[in-house]
């Protein structure tokens, strides 16, 4: 147990460095995500016909295909057939931020489509267009009541940040089993990664909730 101990202490600044790197992926993911996912969910619900169903298609695709399968395919096969140069680090970021935006337009959609209707016929009466009532009245409620959403969505996203390692991303997975095989403290390793993972989903967590607290509008929930 000492000696297990000690070969964890001489590891832990490189697997805290990899716990960085897996924050800064699962950031960037959920930020892109958010970036797409919104004005997909609005398109999803206010969009013509033919662009609802690029949307719906669009979900299903990134809802429907594992992300390891993703990895692959963007990776080693988009990306060389179009002779695009990308490091394993944005392309973790790029796959895991296009899979969030399916899964983030649904949160928002669902957040949207449970405000009173009777507010965009309101904004209409009052001479506002649809776009301007969208971006003014509905979407600053709906992300407030998204955020619980959200905040599921990121302790999933860390989760299947995981698998970036198949890559070569070195983020906390990739450097605990690599400093495990050549150690062979499998037990020591994987427990002291565990650990990691639980204190930054909880960090996380907390963190989104402080903003969920500061950001609520008083009297008004989701119904």
């Amino acid at each position: 147990m000492t000696a297990s101990l000690i070969i964890i202490q001489g590891a832990l600044p490189s697997l805290l460095t990899g716990a960085l790197i897996t924050i800064g992926t699962v950031i960037c993911a959920m930020l892109l995500g958010l970036v797409l996912g919104v004005p997909l969910s609005v398109l999803q619900i206010y969009g013509p016909a033919p662009v609802r169903f690029a949307v719906r298609i669009y979900v299903w695709f990134f809802r429907g295909v594992p992300i390891l399968v993703l990895l692959y395919l963007f990776y080693f096969g988009i990306c060389f057939a179009l002779g695009l140069d990308l490091s394993a680090f944005p392309a973790s970021c790029l796959v895991l931020g296009l899979t969030s935006a399916a899964y983030q337009s649904q949160i928002f959609r669902g957040a949207i489509n449970s405000l009173p209707a009777g507010q965009l016929k309101a904004a209409r009466a009052l001479g506002m267009d649809d776009f301007s009532a969208i971006a003014a009245i509905l979407l600053p409620q709906a992300l407030r009541l998204s955020i619980p959403g959200w905040s599921n969505e990121y302790s999933i996203l860390l989760k299947d940040s995981v698998l970036v390692s198949v890559l070569g991303t070195m983020e906390l997975m990739f450097r605990t089993k690599a400093m495990a095989t050549t150690t062979e403290e499998f037990t020591a390793f994987y427990a002291t990664a565990a650990l990691l993972y639980f204190l930054i989903t909880l960090l996380g967590v907390r963190l989104l909730r402080l903003l969920e607290k500061a950001l609520r509008i008083p009297g008004y929930t989701h119904p």
